[in-house]
């Protein structure tokens, strides 16, 4: 399912089809470049998700930049350029509708990073430990 909820905690097939489809063509656009843009020049952008409102009119987009560096000023830079991102968007997807674009930092790395600091505590180990040990009794 998603990563992330936001339009809710049910995505219906159709929504996770064309999320996906919008997801593959911005990560191809963006590898391209945006013209005119300084901030996203050099970066190399990963595009995670994309979570589609029930009407497919919104788009919230989770993005992150190749090692995190600068992840607030490339999707500011995004955000700035997204009527033009949506244009080349509409050219090479044909959609009933072209969603509305808004783009967010993907903080699912840092989530997980959290996770794993949280299971290398020794009371967490323990507690996961004995938890085995019973469930095997």
């Amino acid at each position: 399912m998603s990563k992330h909820a936001k339009f809710g905690s049910f995505q219906s097939h159709r929504q996770l089809r064309v999320a996906e489809l919008i997801r593959r063509t911005l990560a191809s656009l963006l590898l391209e470049g945006v013209q005119d843009e300084p901030d996203l020049q050099c970066a190399s952008i990963t595009v995670g998700e994309v979570k589609l409102s029930p009407d497919l009119r919104n788009a919230t987009v989770f993005v992150l930049p190749l090692g995190g560096t600068n992840a607030e000023e490339v999707v500011a830079a995004l955000n700035r350029r997204k009527a033009e991102i949506r244009k080349s968007l509409n050219r090479a997807v044909s959609l009933k509708r072209s969603p509305s674009l808004t783009f967010v930092s993907d903080r699912l790395f840092d989530q997980m990073e959290d996770m794993r600091r949280l299971f290398d505590r020794d009371d967490i180990r323990k507690d996961l430990a004995h938890s085995d040990s019973a469930a095997e009794s």
